[in-house]
């Protein structure tokens, strides 16, 4: 599964719920707001209706005022009186500014006024005439069938205003009703679309688990099989350089077999021959015995240095002397050819005859390199036991090298690493710029006691 598939798709959920959650936010403002403006105009037409019906009351009271203070002359129906049409008046006030903007309705309210101000009239009228003590025309005034037309007209536009205001509630109510619909019906699909988004995170996320989990899987699986492979590698490479290793000192002793027999014969045969003609001429060619003895010189080198080479081949010292006598005449060799210090510690150790051969090997490439490259002026060369093992070491004061630096000289050393690990053992380069270098082999003292 590619890890892209998966986190497009959780952008995307995360993209749905950041909208979700504005569409939300946006639903249940608006629907705050509507319903504050619903409700806000609701208490405007509360308010209407209260003047509507405070002017229809106010003039029943203002009738009832002015016809006790006929009838009584008290002046308490009189005071009655003049509030009620004060609150007429102040109701009237209101009524007109809130049915400006409506030019039907306020159609309604002026007729309304018209009525008020004729009643108004003609209750002043008769109040007046009452004062000027004209009592019985005051009192056909208040009680003539006008007056009774008047106040029927007049409750019959204020039931009319009154049922608009209800019917205006009635909307006012069903607009607040469907706002609140609209407003669960939005939540409650934006609640939906929000599961759906958490449902398709939860599900990305699990398999984005899965995925991570599979491929830890195969991470380890594929670690485990090169793990295998690098161990198989390694001992395979381990069993190949013990076979070249053999196979190498297997051509080294067959060349030093054949040195020793056919080489080694032909010079001493060729000694012998000139030894015979440089007796036979003694008498007879004296001038020749200066070129016999110079022969006999150049022969005398030759087998020398076929000894040397034959002892570089396979080292016959080691099988009839031992390690220890084996090291120490590599070292004396090299320190006469090199004029270097050699500085020997040298302990008997039971080793294995391929591991003392791989000693031998280690300690002269060793020194090569140190004649090579280290420009040293003494080295020092160890063989101890350290518990079951056997210590090589060996040591110059040269010039030294970063061993993390690559070198056209490491594959020596690889080489090296392999001919002790084949052994069984292991090697550890010590070295640095101007401070020397240490090379300590540690390798497994032989089992067998020696007969």
């Amino acid at each position: 599964m590619d890890l892209i598939k998966i986190v497009k798709p959780s952008r995307f959920v995360f993209f749905l719920a950041c909208l979700a959650a504005m569409a939300m936010l946006f639903i249940s403002e608006g629907a705050y707001w509507q319903s504050v403006a619903a409700l806000n105009k609701l208490a405007y037409v509360g308010q209407a209706r209260a003047a509507i019906e405070g002017v229809d009351r106010s003039i029943l009271a203002a009738e009832a005022g002015q016809r006790g203070y006929l009838l009584t002359r008290n002046e308490e129906y009189l005071q009655s009186y003049n509030s009620a049409v004060k609150e007429v008046e102040s109701s009237f006030t209101f009524l007109e500014a809130y049915y400006r903007a409506n030019e039907k309705k306020n159609v309604d309210l002026t007729d309304l006024r018209a009525l008020w101000n004729a009643k108004l009239a003609e209750t002043a009228a008769a109040i007046r005439l009452h004062e000027d003590q004209k009592t019985a025309v005051s009192t056909a005034i208040a009680m003539s069938d006008l007056n009774k037309d008047q106040m029927e007209a007049i409750h019959a536009l204020s039931k009319k205003l009154l049922d608009e205001i209800a019917q205006t509630v009635l909307t006012g109510r069903g607009d607040i009703y469907r706002t609140l619909m609209l407003s669960r019906v939005g939540l409650a699909m934006l609640s939906a679309a929000c599961l759906f988004a958490m449902y398709l995170y939860l599900r990305n996320s699990s398999v984005l688990k899965q995925h991570e989990l599979e491929l830890k899987t195969l991470l380890k699986a594929k670690g485990e099989r090169l793990e295998a492979e690098v161990v198989e590698r390694t001992a395979q490479l381990t069993d190949l350089t013990r076979y070249l290793q053999h196979a190498r000192e297997d051509e080294r002793n067959r060349l030093a077999r054949n040195l020793h027999d056919d080489l080694g014969a032909l010079l001493t045969s060729a000694k012998l021959d000139a030894a015979r003609i440089k007796s036979r001429l003694a008498a007879t060619a004296p001038e020749a015995l200066e070129v016999l003895s110079h022969l006999v010189g150049t022969l005398n080198s030759s087998i020398a240095l076929g000894r040397r080479i034959i002892e570089d081949l396979r080292p016959s010292t080691l099988g009839n002397l031992g390690l220890v006598a084996t090291l120490e005449i590599l070292a004396r060799d090299f320190a006469k050819l090199t004029n270097v210090e050699v500085h020997c510690a040298l302990e008997p150790v039971e080793l294995e005859a391929s591991a003392e051969l791989v000693v031998y090997r280690l300690v002269q490439e060793a020194i090569t390199n140190i004649a090579k490259y280290a420009k040293a002026r003494n080295v020092w060369v160890s063989l101890a036991v350290r518990g079951a093992e056997a210590e090589v070491t060996v040591r110059d004061d040269g010039v030294g090298f970063d061993p993390s630096a690559q070198r056209h000289s490491v594959y020596g050393l690889m080489g090296m690493h392999y001919r002790v690990e084949a052994e069984g053992g292991s090697l550890v380069l010590e070295s640095a710029p101007g401070r020397g270098t240490l090379i300590r082999v540690r390798l497994p003292q032989s089992t067998l006691v020696p007969a």
